[in-house]
């Protein structure tokens, strides 16, 4: 059975979006070594107008999706169990190390929030991992589905087709990715790095892990500290002092 991902929103015409396109679609479309399904949530409410929300307990503006409704939707699912996902600004951030792990299993399963989110008492009965796509607030968890599903998929043997350019990324080993560079060899006035065009791979190698160790200092300081923690475990020195 290949990986699935399931959608629980009140949008499913958003879907697939950019799942759809590229070898991400590919993947699905032609090869099957993955599904997306969506599930609307609208058409589990028992409200004669088919309302899905009501007014914050304790006052306040908005609107909260209804911890029954949620449930109704959620408990529809049949098949293996997966990890369910509730895409929120309030979650803990989506990180590399956690998509490696949900991509092992059988899917996802991932709710989109509305309005002021989601009744608690459903995430908390469902068990439902709260996921932050990063430290800023969107109108919908439709995009940061897509994002945690994308991230997923990519993991998937033959989505790709190259287990090396897997394993060189940002985040596999701490680091945030060296730089990339193509033809033509000078582009407005800007020349690839000549340590690059060598054919010495010690010295290449060399290069990108010292570039990786200085993007990751600069732009990540979380990382770059974890990264020489790990590094005084080992007794060892990062490339760039």
């Amino acid at each position: 059975m290949p990986f699935t991902a399931t959608v629980l929103t009140m949008f499913p015409e958003a879907f697939p979006g950019p799942l759809g396109v590229s070898l991400i679609g590919t993947a699905w479309r032609e090869k099957g070594l993955w599904s997306l399904e969506t599930l609307d949530i609208r058409g589990f409410s028992e409200d004669r107008r088919g309302f899905l929300d009501d007014t914050p307990a304790g006052g306040g503006a908005g609107a909260v999706l209804k911890a029954d409704v949620v449930a109704r939707a959620v408990d529809s699912l049949s098949g293996p169990k997966r990890p369910l996902l509730y895409m929120s600004a309030r979650g803990r951030p989506l990180t590399q190390a956690r998509v490696k792990e949900w991509a092992k299993a059988d899917g996802i399963v991932v709710l989109c929030g509305r309005f002021e989110g989601v009744d608690q008492r459903v995430l908390d009965a469902r068990g439902f991992e709260e996921v932050a796509v990063g430290d800023a607030v969107l109108a919908g968890g439709e995009a940061a589905a897509m994002v945690a599903i994308e991230a997923c998929v990519r993991l998937i043997p033959g989505v790709l087709g190259s287990g090396e350019s897997l394993s060189s990324e940002s985040f596999e080993d701490g680091l945030l990715e060296h730089p990339q560079f193509t033809r033509p060899r000078t582009f407005e006035g800007l020349e690839i790095p000549e340590v690059l065009l060598s054919g010495d791979h010690k010295k290449v190698a060399s290069w990108r892990q010292k570039q990786r160790e200085e993007t990751t200092r600069e732009r990540r300081p979380d990382l770059w500290a974890a990264h020489l923690a790990n590094l005084q475990l080992k007794g060892a020195k990062p490339v760039e002092t």
